[in-house]
């Protein structure tokens, strides 16, 4: 008897817009999917998140990675259900992994094809190039449908794009190192010892005679970094300074420059949605380490993801929270519309998690050692600006409720999760000096943000001697730990006093924020 197959509720995917069919994709290209199962005392790991929210760091017990997988981990029975499904498909399990609740399956695209009953072709996009794309929702026997959450990567369209900006070589600006941003920010005098934090990437890579040269220049010895592959990506410089090579070494520099002392885990990951959510499960399960920040400077507009997708990252983040993982986003460098050119106002994913410290930029000017000037980074049309707004997809958490989040800029005004939290100087023309390539080049973007922020919390996770892990409710406690960014807006939203839908609570005052969550 035939096995009966039933759509996968939220794994419904849309044609990207325009993108055009050029055929079907080769039945005999091998490929990986990613089953994603549902998480297992839901509720109760929700009461933990929420426990977390009201305590402070030094009070609170996180899971170490065996109690989360003996308690929250996909149960025996669940993963030998995968097992069969993929045995009666001829297909093969590359990875199997309790903690992350997913299992890697592998096989010809004409097998997978059939075993999920999806039509697969090959598609051409002016700006993500050629990639295996479906349209409609996933299947599954009917077994399965009410143990798997997601299926990923049976469509590789590119999932996420960087968010840094590099500034022209004959444009007037200022180049910061970053210890002089952290010093601008009164970063603790700390150096990260004893720490160790996460970088995700999505392409690209970085050189060691890049990290030496840029470290010699600040004369700071180099940190330790790691390479990590997840689902056989790899460190693959392309060596094209104005390539994902820049987000890489942006990313190390600016989060290393801060926190040298620290260990750095650069987790390299395809730009899939598959890929980017076990670059997560590597960071929160992988043997390679331990991070308790992990930085994320790749995102996209909310509905450029299925909600399948959203579904299963986002259970990853709060997998982060109850494991004392805290993770930044970048919030995007498009201003209020995200990139999106249908008229509306977009937030990027996954800053908007609430989950996740979503970071935003300003442009910032110093004169003798202090801030003179902070404002929203704002050059559109012609420039980027700062991501952020209200969410399409979240609901606002309980502890934004205080923060006069305005409804969202779109028809109906919306009330939902605000982006983004906080923020920090992302303005390439008073960007970040790195290295990339070879080369010496300034780069500003949200990119710059997220691990502006990583080895912050790595300075002040030396400082308490404890994770701050799900830091999000305690950041809306202590509006007195930044510089309030007033001026300045990002298309629909506009800059005021207090948080605002374009710099959060403003740039960080780092002694403060140390004091107040110590």
């Amino acid at each position: 008897m035939p096995t009966r197959l039933l759509p996968l509720p939220q794994s419904e995917r849309k044609a990207l817009r325009l993108a055009r069919v050029s055929g079907p994709a080769d039945p005999a290209e091998v490929a990986r999917v990613t089953v994603v199962l549902r998480p297992r005392s839901p509720e109760r790991e929700l009461e933990l998140v929420r426990k977390l929210s009201s305590v402070r760091p030094r009070d609170r017990t996180y899971l170490s990675r065996l109690e989360f997988e003996r308690e929250f981990g996909s149960a025996g029975e669940e993963l030998v259900k995968v097992r069969d499904f993929a045995a009666e498909n001829s297909l093969s399990v590359v990875e199997e992994s309790a903690a992350k609740r997913s299992v890697v399956l592998s096989g010809t695209v004409g097998q997978l094809s059939k075993a999920f009953n999806v039509t697969l072709a090959r598609c051409e996009h002016p700006a993500r190039g050629s990639y295996r794309g479906r349209v409609g929702p996933v299947f599954v026997s009917e077994e399965l449908v009410s143990v798997v959450a997601a299926v990923l990567g049976l469509d590789n369209r590119p999932q996420a794009r960087t968010h840094f900006r590099m500034r022209p070589q004959a444009e007037a600006g200022v180049s910061y190192a970053p210890t002089e941003v952290a010093r601008l920010y009164d970063y603790p005098s700390l150096d990260g010892s004893g720490q160790s934090f996460g970088i995700l990437e999505l392409g690209g890579g970085y050189s060691r005679a890049d990290i030496l040269s840029f470290f010699s220049g600040l004369g700071i010895a180099p940190p330790s970094v790691t390479a990590v592959s997840v689902d056989g990506a790899t460190n693959s410089p392309t060596g094209d300074p104005a390539g994902p090579d820049a987000e890489v070494s942006l990313d190390i520099e600016v989060a290393g420059a801060i926190a040298p002392n620290a260990d750095v885990l650069v987790y390299f990951a395809p730009n899939t949605d598959a890929g980017f959510v076990d670059g997560v499960g590597a960071a929160l399960h992988g043997a390679q380490g331990e991070p308790s920040v992990l930085s994320i400077s790749w995102g996209s507009a909310e509905d450029e993801w299925t909600a399948q997708g959203i579904g299963a990252l986002d259970q990853a983040f709060q997998d982060a929270a109850v494991l004392g993982v805290t993770v930044c986003a970048a919030s995007g460098d498009n201003g209020s519309s995200d990139g999106v050119d249908d008229g509306l106002a977009h937030v990027d994913y996954p800053a908007s998690s609430q989950y996740v410290v979503g970071c935003g930029g300003t442009r910032l000017t110093a004169s003798g050692g202090r801030i003179s000037s902070q404002v929203v980074w704002d050059d559109l049309p012609s420039g980027g600006a700062t991501g952020g707004g209200v969410s399409d997809v979240f609901p606002m958490p309980p502890w934004q409720a205080g923060a006069d989040v305005p409804p969202s800029a779109n028809p109906g005004g919306r009330v939902g999760r605000g982006v983004p939290d906080v923020s920090g100087d992302a303005d390439p023309r008073t960007g970040y000096g790195i290295v990339v390539d070879g080369s010496a080049a300034t780069v500003g973007g949200t990119s710059a943000v997220a691990p502006l922020w990583t080895g912050l919390l790595a300075l002040i996770n030396q400082g308490i001697g404890k994770r701050v892990g799900y830091v999000n409710p305690l950041l809306y406690r202590s509006p007195s730990a930044f510089t309030d960014v007033v001026k300045g807006n990002n298309g629909a939203y506009k800059a005021g006093p207090g948080w605002d839908a374009c710099t959060g609570w403003g740039s960080p005052i780092g002694d403060r924020l140390l004091a107040a969550l110590g």
